[in-house]
C-alpha cells in the first residue's frame, strides 16, 4: 500500500476495465454470479496489486472506509450522512471524544490499515466482546470460500457473526472484507462488502429464506464492481495530480501532494499546518490554504464541504 511514483506508468488507456457482459442486468443465478465474479475479481486484483496501474490504494482505501461508515451508519439504524460522518471525524481535536460516527469511521479507517493476516490486529478492531470468535470466524468462511468461491466464504462469515449477534453489522462486513482479502491473497484489507447491504437481505440471510444468500451473493458483487469503478476514478485523478505537481513552487509541496494521495479529505489548517501530517515539513496556515486553493486553480482538487471555514480539500473528479 505504498506510493511508488517510480513505476507508474502515465498512460491511463492500460488500466485494467470490466467487460460490458459483467455489469450488463440479467436474472441472476448463484452460477452467473460466480461466474461474473471471476472476471470482476481479476480486474480488481490487477488494480489494486499492480502499482504500475497508479492506483494510490491508500486513498481508495479511506475512500472506502468512509462509504462503509455511511453504509453501516444505516444497518446501525442511525443513518448518519456522509458530510456529518467525516466531519465527526476530522473536525474532533485529538484526544476528545469523536462520537458514534467519527467512531465508527475510524473503526472503518482501521479496517483499510489491517494486514489480512493479522488476526491479533482483527481481535483489537473488534473489542473484547467478539475477539475470542475471530479464529472460528475466519476459518468458517475460508473453508467456504476454498470449496465454493469468494463470495460464498463472504456469505458464511456474514450469518456466522450475525447469528453470534444480529446487531453486529460492522463486525460482520469487516469479516466479509477480510475473507475476501485472504481469498485474493491481499496483504491488506479494503473496506468493500458493507456498501449495498440492506438491514433486510442480513435479517433474511440469517433466517435462511429461500434466495436470501444468492441476493447478499449480487449485492456484494455489485460493492465489488463499484469498488473497481472507484479504483479507476482515483487512479485518473492521482495521474492528474502528479502531472502538476512539479508546478508547485510552495516549499513542501511533494509532502503535501503525498498527504492528498493517501487522505480522501485534507483540512489545510489542521493536516497542513502547522506541520505536514506525517513529516517534520512546517507550513504555515496561510500557505496550506494558498496551497489548496493553486490545486483548486489547476483543477486537480476541489473543496468537499462548501463552507467559508472548516474546510476539507480532495483530488478533483
Amino acid at each position: 500500500m505504498t506510493y511508488q511514483p517510480a513505476t507508474i506508468s502515465n498512460d491511463l488507456t492500460t488500466l485494467p476495465q470490466l467487460p460490458g457482459w459483467v455489469t450488463s442486468a440479467r436474472a441472476e443465478t448463484l452460477e452467473t454470479v460466480a461466474f461474473r465474479l471471476g472476471a470482476a475479481l481479476t480486474v480488481l486484483d490487477q488494480l489494486v496489486s499492480d502499482p504500475r496501474h497508479g492506483v494510490p490504494v491508500r486513498l481508495l482505501a479511506n475512500r472506502l472506509a468512509l462509504s462503509a461508515a455511511t453504509a453501516t451508519s444505516k444497518l446501525e439504524g442511525r443513518l448518519a450522512r456522509e458530510a456529518d460522518i467525516r466531519d465527526a471525524y476530522h473536525l474532533t481535536p485529538p484526544g476528545e471524544a469523536r462520537g458514534p460516527d467519527g467512531d465508527l469511521l475510524a473503526f472503518w479507517r482501521a479496517a483499510g490499515r489491517l494486514r489480512s493476516g493479522g488476526v491479533g490486529a482483527i481481535a483489537d478492531l473488534v473489542g473484547a466482546e467478539f475477539a475470542s470468535f475471530v479464529g472460528v470466524w475466519l476459518d468458517a468462511g475460508m473453508k467456504r470460500s476454498r470449496t465454493d468461491g469468494p463470495l460464498v466464504g463472504c456469505v458464511a462469515v456474514l450469518r456466522a457473526v450475525l447469528e453470534v449477534d444480529d446487531r453486529a453489522e460492522r463486525v460482520a462486513c469487516l469479516f466479509s472484507d477480510v475473507v475476501l482479502a485472504r481469498t485474493l491473497n491481499w496483504k491488506f484489507v479494503l473496506p468493500v462488502s458493507a456498501q449495498h447491504l440492506t438491514k433486510t437481505a442480513l435479517r433474511e440471510l440469517t433466517a435462511e429464506r429461500e434466495g436470501a444468500e444468492l441476493a447478499v451473493q449480487v449485492r456484494i458483487l455489485e460493492c465489488i464492481q463499484e469498488t473497481i469503478q472507484l479504483a479507476t476514478d482515483v487512479a485518473r485523478r492521482a495521474t492528474a495530480l502528479r502531472s502538476v505537481a512539479p508546478k508547485l513552487r510552495a516549499k513542501g509541496s511533494d509532502a503535501a501532494v503525498d498527504l492528498f494521495l493517501t487522505e480522501d479529505a485534507v483540512a489545510p489548517s489542521s493536516m497542513l499546518s502547522p506541520r505536514i501530517r506525517g513529516t517534520n515539513i512546517p507550513m504555515t496556515d496561510r500557505a496550506a490554504r494558498r496551497f489548496c486553493d493553486r490545486l483548486v486553480e489547476l483543477g486537480v482538487a476541489q473543496e468537499l464541504t462548501g463552507r467559508p471555514t472548516f474546510r476539507f480539500y480532495g483530488i478533483a473528479p
